[in-house]
């Protein structure tokens, strides 16, 4: 680990303390030891931590009462509240007061080694400013619209447009987009994508689950020259409403950047609406992510 980073564990409850204080010990870390709040001020005035573990309830000062005096203090001084009387309400309490991260009793040890790792580095490697969801998005005026009762011919004509608009003012790379965002009057209410348009233009009795299907069409494909021709030309004239997908997930316009990666991936797609006062302000996908992460590492 190299330099031990120093933890001050606050709690009043003396076997838990004690016993979380060894096991981090034998991780590496130098760990101090307060019963309240009162204990945890004068060491911390006497002795520099970088990482203090404080508990939320305890006798005479709360934690969330120690939390601003141990940032008036050093400000440098990275808070995990970890307890067992948490609620989102004293999460936010101590978001607002400078806490780094909020944790509930009983918490695996390798995860507060890991939040511990994260407090000390988010001081002593410092980068740029993160930008927010609102700062990586694609506004939504530049993204191709089109209402769910449209069809794929006017769908992909405005597409089309679009992409040209874009090639034309040398923008492809940074803002060009494959996808058609479909709006109900003001609402999103799915998105066409190309994923869609196959899945559209295959004949419906390919993806039937008939157990006998594959035995009955075993020399099909042989005979299917001219098959993408009439499927495509039947596809045209269709409701878009009828092939595209459900609505990408919501974040907000001010959502850190990790929170638009962990929905994207919770809820396997790969976009999502930003929105902000209930309206939709734009769109991030996987590829705003991706030139966010290539700065970030080239610009090291």
């Amino acid at each position: 680990m190299g330099k031990k980073i120093k933890v001050l564990m606050v709690d009043d409850e003396e076997r838990f303390r004690s016993t979380t204080s060894k096991i981090l010990e034998r991780k590496g870390y130098e760990v101090s030891m307060a019963g309240n709040g009162e204990e945890a001020l004068s060491i911390l005035k006497k002795n520099p931590h970088d990482v203090v573990i404080l508990d939320v309830k305890m006798p005479g000062m709360s934690g969330e009462e120690v939390l601003p005096k141990i940032k008036e203090i050093d400000a440098d001084i990275q808070v995990i509240m970890l307890t067992g009387h948490g609620g989102m309400e004293s999460a936010k309490k101590s978001l607002v007061k400078g806490a780094f991260d909020y944790l509930n009793k009983p918490c695996d040890i390798d995860l507060l080694s890991a939040k511990i790792n994260d407090a000390y580095n988010a001081v002593h490697t410092r980068t740029a400013r993160e930008k927010t969801a609102a700062e990586i998005m694609i506004p939504i005026e530049d993204y191709t619209k089109v209402q769910a009762d449209s069809t794929v011919k006017e769908g992909i004509e405005k597409l089309k447009d679009s992409y040209e608009r874009f090639l034309s003012t040398g923008k492809i790379m940074e803002s060009g987009h494959r996808a058609i965002m479909v709006f109900e009057g003001d609402e999103v209410v799915g998105v066409l994508n190309m994923q869609k348009l196959l899945d559209a233009v295959r004949p419906e009795y390919l993806s039937a689950p008939k157990p006998s299907m594959a035995e009955s069409m075993q020399f099909s494909p042989m005979f299917w020259s001219g098959l993408f021709l009439t499927q495509v030309k039947k596809l045209k004239n269709r409701k878009i409403r009828e092939i595209m997908s459900e609505c990408p997930p919501v974040v907000a316009g001010d959502a850190n950047l990790m929170d638009v990666v962990d929905t994207m991936h919770s809820e396997g797609r790969r976009r999502v609406i930003v929105k902000e006062n209930g309206k939709v302000i734009g769109v991030i996908r996987e590829q705003e992510l991706f030139y966010e992460i290539s700065k970030i590492i080239l610009e090291a």
